[in-house]
């Protein structure tokens, strides 16, 4: 498992779904810096402003297009190989090479979530003046990551089923389904809501992007362990039922 695991790792080295790793999230960082470039001097640039808005959009936007992209790039990647046609051939177990495959998806994201923290950290330090806030950044940056995990699997089935279109569009829908769950009680049934919803009460910033006042229910951290767990459950469901499916495909 560790050999395929590795051979899957090094196929995407010098690709451009490897770039969209890396470049996620500077993008975000850049975009933000810009803003704070060129707000009026009376305003405080502070670390609150910065999370609120790389961690909310990072939620909101490249967490569902961006896993959706991934996914269509792997899939992609798979066809100019030989559509796993060289794998058939030899004695590789099916069921452990889509768990290879989406367990290096697993590490791309959290490499990718390592460096938003990363980036998000050395902007603060240009822009911001009081102390960091070492937790929101830390633990925010490591909830985004594990409560998106169940994505991955879905997106990436949905990438070899139906092809890159239906993984963006699901990608699009996703993004929709998520801001409009996350605020409402039902949002731990919604993947995409997740991210979103654990965002509130860590950076203290509504779906919406509006910064939420002292007393909001949305603030309540009740809502951290379930959504934590309900998505690391769900991440292993999908990823089972996603290679039982793959085990039993039957044209490649």
């Amino acid at each position: 498992m560790i050999a395929i695991i590795q051979a899957e790792y090094l196929k995407y080295r010098r690709t451009f779904s490897r770039r969209l790793v890396t470049s996620g999230p500077l993008i975000f960082i850049l975009m933000v810096l810009l803003q704070e470039i060129f707000i009026p001097d009376g305003f405080m640039k502070t670390w609150q402003l910065l999370l609120g808005q790389v961690y909310n959009w990072w939620s909101v936007v490249f967490i569902p297009i961006g896993t959706a992209l991934f996914a269509a790039l792997v899939q992609f990647q798979e066809k100019k190989a030989g559509d796993y046609q060289n794998l058939l051939i030899r004695n590789v177990s099916l069921p452990a090479l889509w768990a290879a495959k989406v367990l290096v998806m697993v590490i791309n994201t959290g490499l990718a979530t390592a460096v938003l923290i990363l980036t998000t950290f050395l902007s603060g330090l240009l822009i911001a003046k009081e102390s960091i806030p070492w937790f929101k950044i830390l633990a925010g940056g490591f909830m985004l990551w594990v409560s998106s995990l169940d994505l991955i699997p879905v997106q990436l089935w949905v990438a070899m089923k139906k092809g890159t279109v239906a993984s963006v569009a699901l990608g699009f829908i996703g993004l929709l389904a998520g801001i409009l769950a996350a605020p409402k009680t039902y949002w731990i049934f919604v993947p995409w809501s997740r991210p979103i919803r654990l965002m509130c009460p860590i950076i203290g910033v509504h779906p919406n992007g509006i910064f939420l006042k002292p007393g909001d229910p949305l603030l309540k951290p009740s809502v951290i362990l379930p959504g934590i767990a309900s998505a690391i459950v769900s991440f292993a469901i999908f990823t089972i039922l996603t290679a039982i499916w793959f085990n039993r495909k039957e044209v490649w």
